[in-house]
């Protein structure tokens, strides 16, 4: 055990000391010190019902024969923090976490951990945590939101909020209707109840063989939930035991597995950071054209809201992961889990219980998977789209841009009714150097679909979108406009051509009048020049790369 270095010996007689002033009995100091990563917070819903969690997972801990310490991690609701400065720091903090991981695992050397996580960048941030480090660790997802519900219809946050904003400002709903909305789409404790990034990053984590089978679908409030929180307790101190790392488990065949499932599942284009972020981590290398590869061949086979109808409650009902895995058998590799078992053997006793919420693979709803990767001379390194939420008839798209400096200017636009049938709305410096941060674009997305554009307006910028964005928006654009990215000179009423199908989108300008604009670009001077963020703009790769720092 890794923990004898700080409790075995003469020279640990003050070690100990301190560590019997946390209460400890004597008893359990020879027992594996676990960890428990929690990102319990009161301002996060998939967060607030974290400390019932806790108490299952640490009596599963000493159940198991090991002895548990919380300490926390910091989390930011995306949700709270969209449309403002606070969204800065959404995606800088998955950094933060992992170093925090990374920090406190080692400093104390903990013999396993065990992640408790919900929403968006913790997830991925606690992964890459326990990735660098290497100890035994398993994931416990919080669970998602139970639906909304007002006047005989299931709701949504995104679909019945974000977009209401659209609604409300076309004059298609009223004050009453909107405050009922605010009021009743989001009942309690979880996670938002579509396939957003926090649920696709759930969804993914078990795939990857990091958590329990049904752990990312079952909602928040449910008794299995708690069972599987103290499964995942007692689970972690066999994994001490027999030595079972993360690396282990983070092979890059269980990354191909993840990727599947995620294209599968129509997921949010955020994993195309997150993924290979965690993937670097485990020292494997994931470029951005294995996930379009699996996209051709793994069909979208799970129609989730924010694209389609099913919530994450239809989904764990239909069997969950586990189910969705069995329709995917042929294409998946047998890798190992936390559970102990290898994946074909949760296959294997998986049921499907919904053909609809999870189609066969000869019914599927796309022949392709969720995402895909562009490129052009617009995104010579590569841009991603979420291809299962863009309508058929908008798969190609030429419009006229018209070109915004920041997600504010352009939301401002959107509202005073700038934006016309035939526009390309361009944000730009909004990557992870430019934002600093890379900003996710819901409310100008979510505006769009509410004032009834997503059929007839694109979106594109170096920023990211949230796995609540539906409609022809195109994110990742890389280069981003602060490293003299081609998007850096499109000027208004540039043409450009979006063309899904053929994995294209292209600036309609001569290459010799491109060349020409990049030659007289000038960096313009960062945002914010202090704190956290400044440091993190100096060192974030591209997007392409997986806006990672090291």
């Amino acid at each position: 055990m890794r923990s004898k270095l700080i409790k075995v010996g003469l020279e640990r007689v003050p070690h100990r000391a301190l560590l019997y002033a946390t209460g400890i009995p004597r008893s359990e100091m020879h027992k594996p010190f676990i960890g428990i990563a929690t990102s319990f917070t009161d301002i996060i819903p998939g967060h607030i019902g974290m400390r019932d969690l806790e108490r299952f997972i640490e009596k599963g801990v000493h159940t198991g024969g090991g002895y548990p310490f919380f300490f926390g991690v910091p989390g930011i609701c995306d949700g709270i923090a969209m449309g403002h400065s606070g969204m800065h720091y959404s995606l800088p903090s998955r950094e933060l976490i992992a170093d925090i991981v990374e920090t406190v695992a080692q400093a104390h050397q903990l013999d396993g951990l065990v992640l408790l996580t919900n929403c968006d960048k913790i997830t991925p941030g606690m992964i890459m945590g326990a990735a660098r480090i290497n100890i035994p660790s398993i994931v416990v997802t919080a669970g998602p939101m139970h639906s909304g519900y007002l006047k005989g219809k299931r709701l949504s946050l995104v679909n019945d909020t974000f977009e209401a904003v659209g609604k409300y400002k076309k004059g298609l709903i009223q004050d009453e209707e909107l405050q009922a909305l605010e009021m009743c789409a989001c009942p309690g404790a979880g996670s938002c109840q579509g396939m957003y990034t926090a649920n696709t990053m759930a969804c993914v984590t078990e795939a990857l063989g990091m958590s329990l089978p049904k752990c990312a679908t079952e909602l928040a409030i449910s008794a299995n939930k708690r069972r599987i929180a103290f499964e995942s307790g007692s689970r972690v101190v066999e994994l001490v035991k027999k030595n079972i790392t993360p690396r282990k488990i983070l092979t890059q065949k269980a990354f191909e597995n993840a990727i599947r499932v995620d294209l599968a599942l129509g997921g949010s284009t955020n994993t195309v950071l997150h993924i290979p972020a965690m993937a670097h981590e485990a020292d494997i290398n994931l470029p951005l054209e294995v996930f379009d590869e699996l996209s051709r061949t793994t069909p979208h086979i799970a129609n989730m809201l924010p694209g389609g109808e099913h919530y994450l409650e239809d989904l764990d009902h239909a069997g969950g992961i586990p189910a969705v895995l069995k329709r995917l058998r042929d294409r998946l590799n047998n890798t190992l889990t936390v559970s102990g078992k290898r994946l074909f053997e949760i296959v294997d006793t998986a049921g499907i219980f919904d053909e609809d919420v999870i189609r066969p693979l000869n019914k599927a709803y796309h022949k392709e998977g969720g995402v895909a990767i562009l490129r052009g001379n617009l995104a010579p390194d590569g841009a991603v789209v979420k291809q299962s939420a863009v309508s058929q008839n908008m798969m190609r798209f030429e419009g006229s841009a018209k070109v915004y400096n920041s997600e504010e200017a352009g939301m401002k636009a959107i509202l005073k009714g700038e934006i016309k049938p035939g526009d390309i709305v361009v944000i730009r410096y909004e990557g992870p150097k430019g934002g600093p941060g890379m900003r996710e674009m819901l409310s100008p997305t979510a505006a769009l679909a509410g004032m009834g554009l997503s059929e007839s307006v694109a979106l594109i910028t170096d920023g990211r979108f949230s796995g609540g964005t539906r409609g022809p928006c195109i994110g990742h654009i890389s280069p981003e406009a602060m490293e003299g990215g081609p998007i850096a000179v499109i000027a208004d009423r540039d043409r450009i051509r979006i063309d899904i199908p053929k994995r294209q989108i292209d600036l309609l300008v001569p290459e010799e009048e491109i060349k020409k604009r990049l030659s007289r670009w000038k960096r313009p001077k960062p945002k914010i020049t202090k704190g956290y963020l400044s440091r993190y703009a100096k060192m974030v790769s591209s997007a392409g790369k997986g806006a990672i720092t090291g």
